[in-house]
């Protein structure tokens, strides 16, 4: 593809990643609250993410509304976070191995689930956009719409949460858990509900992309951290230093740049199994970014004071 053909089709492929963004930024909202509020490395993200889409693709399946499918692979996924918080907070181990641990067991759990099938189809199925779908709406349009009203009720559910006694404790644990623990904080139990709000958006998140893809697929869950963790990078180099509520919609706002970058990144001759190295190479630039501005700043005021 050349240049002229590339920008002409920019408009359709923002669109597109508006759509993509929007149900891949509860995975990234979930990897914000464990990696940036609580302070935590979770890798159980990659098991969560393709466990909750097999849930909700199971019960759709099975006949269930997909809402309620959705409603399922929200507390499928706070169940896995539970355990990563126990193994961390009681058994003490470290989080980033607490994480693999889940993680690994949650492949062979999701296997189960899905009747030891890599692939459970959705063709044909009412998915959470049909009823936008019925009354005659293109179906980028329908995932934008559903994806913004999940998005939207997911954010102004955590910022409630998070003015409560527990959410700004949570908080507080995570910005100094030894001050914390000092003014009466239980912090074990704090780390846990982190855990499980995390891994619950994480899994609702896979449950929406199942949908929208038209499958769940067991090996999904593979570089899903990465996506998370860009998504919240380019939020705060874009948008640094703001307020919690702003930021959860930055965060949104960073997946969706994110899907575009990736989008247009496929636009070019690759190869399928490049895409994880392009997705690397755009985290490495994202966390590498903010300390060239700041040597950039820093020679800039050096050279003003001469």
């Amino acid at each position: 593809m050349d240049i002229g053909q590339l920008i002409s089709s920019l408009p359709d492929i923002f669109i597109s990643s508006i759509s993509q963004g929007l149900l891949w930024a509860l995975l990234s909202i979930g990897v914000f609250i464990t990696f940036r509020i609580l302070d935590i490395a979770d890798l159980t993200t990659e098991g969560t993410f393709p466990f909750g889409g097999a849930i909700a693709a199971v019960a759709i399946v099975g006949g269930l509304s997909p809402f309620v499918g959705i409603l399922l692979a929200f507390l499928g996924g706070a169940i896995a976070g539970l355990v990563s918080g126990v193994l961390h907070t009681k058994l003490r181990i470290p989080a980033l191995l607490a994480g693999i641990i889940t993680m690994t067991g949650l492949y062979s759990i999701t296997s189960r689930v899905m009747n030891n099938s890599p692939q459970v189809n959705l063709l044909g199925e009412k998915l959470f956009f049909s009823f936008l779908l019925d009354l005659g709406i293109d179906k980028v349009y329908a995932v934008i719409i559903g994806g913004l009203l999940f998005t939207a009720l997911i954010i102004g559910l955590l910022v409630v949460f998070f003015k409560t006694e527990i959410g700004l404790a949570m908080r507080a644990t995570g910005d100094n858990l030894e001050m914390s623990a000092a003014n009466g904080v239980n912090t074990d139990r704090m780390k846990i509900i982190g855990y499980m709000v995390s891994n619950g958006c994480i899994a609702l998140s896979g449950a929406l992309v199942a949908q929208n893809v038209g499958f769940s697929d067991l090996n999904s869950g593979v570089g899903t951290i990465v996506v998370g963790l860009a998504s919240v990078i380019i939020a705060e180099v874009l948008f640094p230093n703001k307020p919690l509520a702003f930021r959860l919609v930055t965060v949104a706002i960073g997946s969706i740049i994110y899907r575009f970058l990736l989008s247009v990144i496929l636009e070019f001759p690759i190869q399928a199994q490049d895409v994880k190295l392009f997705s690397a190479l755009i985290l490495i630039i994202c966390l590498t970014t903010p300390l060239v501005k700041d040597k950039f700043a820093l020679k800039n005021s050096k050279g003003g004071r001469k």
